[in-house]
């Protein structure tokens, strides 16, 4: 099938956490052989900042500038295409394009919100009586969201969802993977843009786990930390780190943290992209403490948790190579297991070609 997606970007991780996300599922969805075509703006600087010099080979990219641009493609789209999937946190013209997709669903081009945020926006309609996706939701032909687990679909469905699904983040095995002969320079390393909604969580579970470590290694990569003026002493920072980069600088440091931003952990079964990278580079991980954790990782076991700061420093204190080489490995094993891009798309394709098959 032809599926358009419009979305925040495929070609640049730039301020845009949900590359990584996109990239693998998109692959994956073209290797069990549907055609895609991505749309997304010329915004925030990400054509500038590219990671993807070139477009992928997996789904044609259409950049659009202007609302006229952006009209002919919504044409195109639904001209040409068997599924028109309007992502969240596009970052321009949300409203526009969700009321356009979702406005033409229930005829011969299936349409879909994939929502790669679904507590903040959950959150944000709740909060807003005149918040325009409230009218969406209950049109669109499915809702798919890339994380929120029961929490999640019960909401949407309120909302008047026909149907939603989880379709999580996962391991892409030929992009996350563990990386030999560099060397490990840091004890814990937490990736992550500056984001209100997470900040607070960050300075629990890095920065004052970094003061009550005076004596270890920290890191921290992503864009946004160089405004911050009460770095500990035992911080590095490294700005933004390129996903070409990601694997070489996961196996720098002996832990990797990950920090859920507020909504994600308030509804559990939000994993962040991050852990799956992570696991595919065999890192032995940290995360905060949420609900459906177990649900992809075992504790103590494939992934230790932390629910506050103490308890980082405690693991940065007490987890030796060898057991952080043995987590890392058993998180991979999960990962290969039970979380790849691949199985994601299975799951995903065999939900698009329903209603298509139905319907003839």
């Amino acid at each position: 099938m032809h599926l358009t997606f419009f979305g925040s970007s495929l070609v640049s991780s730039y301020w845009n956490g949900a590359a990584t996300y996109y990239r693998g599922l998109i692959r994956a969805l073209h290797a069990l052989g549907h055609q895609v075509t991505f749309c997304e703006p010329d915004a925030y600087d990400r054509q500038k900042n590219r990671d993807l010099a070139q477009d992928p080979s997996y789904a044609r990219v259409i950049v659009y500038t202007t609302e006229a641009e952006r009209d002919a493609l919504m044409e195109q789209a639904f001209a040409e295409s068997d599924w028109v999937i309007k992502c969240s946190g596009v970052g321009v013209w949300d409203a526009e394009l969700e009321e356009a997709v979702s406005s033409r669903a229930g005829g011969t081009v299936m349409t879909a919100f994939l929502d790669v945020d679904a507590p903040a926006t959950l959150g944000r309609i709740a909060a807003d009586e005149n918040d325009p996706a409230r009218a969406c939701i209950p049109r669109y032909d499915h809702i798919f969201t890339y994380g929120g687990g029961p929490p999640v679909v019960a909401e949407y469905e309120r909302w008047g969802a026909r149907v939603c699904t989880p379709i999580y983040n996962a391991l892409d095995p030929d992009e996350h993977r563990p990386v030999e002969g560099v060397a490990i320079e840091y004890d814990l390393l937490f990736m992550g843009n500056r984001l209100p909604d997470r900040e607070a969580r960050v300075e629990e579970f890095f920065f004052r786990a970094a003061r009550l470590c005076p004596e270890h290694k920290f890191l921290l990569g992503g864009e946004g930390w160089g405004w911050k003026n009460d770095m500990p002493a035992n911080v590095t920072s490294l700005g933004h780190v390129p996903t070409a980069r990601h694997n070489a600088v996961n196996a720098s440091a002996r832990l990797v943290l990950n920090i859920h931003r507020d909504s994600m952990v308030q509804n559990g079964w939000s994993p962040a992209t991050r852990m799956f990278e992570a696991a595919g580079a065999a890192s032995c991980q940290v995360t905060d403490e949420w609900r459906g954790i177990e649900d992809f990782f075992a504790p103590g076991e494939e992934i230790l948790v932390a629910a506050r700061a103490e308890d980082v420093a405690r693991i940065v204190r007490e987890t030796g190579d060898d057991d952080a080489r043995r987590i890392g490995q058993a998180g991979r094993r999960r990962a290969l297991a039970d979380h790849t891009y691949t199985q994601r798309a299975r799951q995903m394709d065999a939900i698009l070609r329903t209603p298509v098959e139905s319907a003839v």
